[in-house]
């Protein structure tokens, strides 16, 4: 009886050092050696197929030569899928293709086209295929795994470009004559109480400050709705933090502190404030009760309020996004909000090394929503349009109390 132990260890040691045509030579030669049986024992000691030890001993003999540099016959082995499969590669590219993503028909509309699940659609449409194959023909098309990319700004209005172009000279021509110029919006809403807040800070290490797992509004002392009012030319800022509704009344009431506590030292001499916005939220281009609430502020301080709203989808270009509330968000980052006092002392102190300081202030009063501005309301406001986009550019002018008696 051969004994295949000398065989296995033999076949072990060199098999490694070897491509698939030594190691057919190698089994071959041991085959040969052993006569009568001998395929049959190198197959069970080496694990070589007893077809493949046959084929090593009719290339040893001369019998099916291989070319020189290769390993097998010219076309041996199993042919490609996209060979087998012409389909294969057109079937694939109908399910990834960004033009296909929009197909209500498409199964994988819904879901993550996932190299297991891009399998598992061909196969079910009949054409079998691994995870792995799906990946190196994807690869083979040029596609790579990628995120979002955060481009698109939205609707792209024809006008867009008019806009800030009419904004910028406005805006210019206010500075050069010394006229108080704000850019305002209403940052994100935050949850007050120990959550977790994005961002890190230096600890001592295994020890993070410990937090609420997670963020229900119910486990909250309540909600922060900061507003703020940019100082372009003092590149100063001044948050009034809600607890209420972000409403046009809680806009307006944060600009006027703003002006009453800053504005009126800084600009004594002011004529009109020239206010720079979003078109939407609480200081939207269509809100009436934002305009209503205007024309009081206007009427109390006796001067023009000029009012810019920036382009659709184009909020971030809005000089506080990126001059104020960003340092804002840099300055509290890993800090749970716990407390509105905590809030509002930590938006005080965000400071820049280019001069920026900022004031806050807790607003305490209620905001209710829901105020309905009637048609009557409107046409009592005293708008001037522009001729370019009035819906976008308008200037509010003082009501006198003589004009309201009249009015009256």
């Amino acid at each position: 009886m051969i004994d295949p132990a000398p065989i296995r260890e033999r076949f072990a040691v060199l098999s490694s050092h070897l491509d698939e045509r030594e190691r057919r030579f190698l089994a071959a030669v041991e085959a040969r050696a052993l006569g009568y049986g001998g395929i049959a024992a190198v197959s069970l000691a080496t694990g070589v197929a007893a077809s493949t030890i046959g084929r090593g001993l009719k290339e040893l003999a001369g019998e099916a030569a291989v070319q020189p540099g290769r390993v097998r016959r010219t076309g041996g082995g199993r042919k490609p899928l996209t060979v087998t499969d012409p389909d294969l590669v057109a079937e694939l590219m109908a399910l990834v293709e960004p033009g296909e993503r929009g197909d209500p028909m498409s199964p994988l509309r819904w879901t993550c086209k996932s190299l297991r699940q891009l399998a598992a659609e061909l196969t079910a449409r009949g054409h079998p295929v691994s995870r792995t194959v799906v990946g190196e023909l994807l690869r083979q098309q040029k596609f790579s795994l990628q995120a979002n990319s955060k481009t698109r700004e939205g609707g792209d209005h024809p006008d867009r470009d008019a806009q800030f172009v009419h904004i910028n000279q406005s805006v210019t021509t206010a500075l050069a004559a010394r006229q108080p110029v704000i850019s305002v919006d209403t940052k994100k809403k935050e949850l007050v109480g120990d959550f977790k807040n994005a961002g890190r800070e230096w600890r001592p290490q295994g020890d993070p400050e410990e937090v609420q797992v997670y963020d229900f509004l119910s486990k909250a002392i309540g909600r922060a709705v900061p507003y703020g009012v940019y100082d372009i030319a003092s590149n100063a800022g001044w948050v009034g933090v809600g607890i209420n509704h972000d409403t046009s009344a809680f806009a307006v009431q944060t600009i006027r502190r703003w002006w009453h506590e800053v504005g009126c030292k800084r600009y004594p001499d002011a004529t009109c404030l020239t206010i720079t916005c979003d078109g939407g939220g609480s200081n939207g281009s269509r809100v009436r009760l934002w305009k209503r609430e205007l024309q009081g502020l206007a009427n109390e301080l006796g001067i023009d309020i000029t009012v810019h709203h920036l382009p659709p989808g184009t909020s971030k270009w809005n000089k506080i996004e990126h001059r104020l509330f960003s340092f804002i968000s840099m300055n509290w980052r890993a800090r749970p909000l716990v407390s509105y006092r905590v809030i509002v002392d930590l938006i005080s102190a965000t400071t820049t090394d280019t001069g920026l300081k900022v004031c806050c202030e807790l607003d305490t009063n209620l905001y209710p929503k829901g105020i309905v501005v009637t048609d009557e309301e409107m046409a009592s406001l005293n708008i001037v349009r522009a001729e370019f986009h009035g819906e976008w550019n308008y200037t509010i002018r003082p009501i006198n109390r003589s004009e309201q008696a009249v009015d009256s």
